[in-house]
């Protein structure tokens, strides 16, 4: 046992304590800045493909209100030859069918032939959507994507690309009139913790080893 005089003094502890939450605040709402402006602007070019992820489909096979809005602003891209096909990214959640399906269905509604658009049905996370979307896009040779989400998501997703090699810009989906300000403000924190415990993730960099503002 060591002796009293050696222990930690309480005012000591206590402010060590306050210092390392004060760091990890600091760190996280610091992150959720990034994410936030990251996520408000478009960053593009040309494109070997569009890769769409997910999100929720509601009973009856319906498409949520993100899920129409990242196929609305895919199929916008596409209509614009950013890129000539596209992977859309995401398995069966609580309501079948699969997401993918639910937004192929979507595209072709916008126009975007169904020739044009891959599916990948087994992905349930952000890090399933970068591999097995990854896998589809070496089989096709492309190299360079547009990773297209909510705009809180963004960051996160191009980091998880990265991690598979790809050359990777984004663009977001529009969330007005479906988002409350709070709602933005939970899930973009929400972002930032999950960069921040992985930090293998959040310092992935492009191909090349250049760490890209972009």
């Amino acid at each position: 046992m060591r002796p009293l005089a050696l222990l930690p003094r309480p005012g000591r502890v206590r402010r060590a304590v306050l210092l390392a939450a004060g760091a990890l605040t600091g760190g996280v709402f610091g992150l959720a800045f990034w994410v936030d402006r990251f996520g408000r602007r478009e960053h593009l070019g040309g494109a070997d493909a569009l890769v769409v992820l997910g999100a929720r489909v509601l009973p009856g096979g319906m498409p949520s209100g993100a899920l129409v809005a990242r196929v609305g602003q895919a199929a916008a891209l596409y209509h614009r030859g950013t890129a000539p096909w596209l992977v859309v990214s995401g398995g069966v959640g609580v309501h079948p069918p699969s997401e993918a399906r639910v937004m192929r269905g979507l595209l072709e509604e916008a126009g975007v032939p169904s020739s044009s658009c891959m599916l990948e049905e087994d992905s349930h996370s952000t890090r399933d959507n970068a591999r097995f979307s990854a896998s589809l896009l070496r089989a096709r040779g492309a190299r360079r994507v547009v990773v297209v989400s909510d705009p809180y998501h963004l960051l996160r997703a191009r980091q998880c690309f990265r991690l598979e090699g790809l050359e990777v810009a984004t663009s977001p989906a529009p969330i007005a009139g479906r988002m409350r300000a709070w709602d933005r403000a939970y899930w973009t924190v929400r972002e930032a913790f999950a960069l921040l415990l992985h930090p293998r993730l959040l310092l992935a960099r492009a191909p090349g080893g250049s760490a890209g503002g972009r």
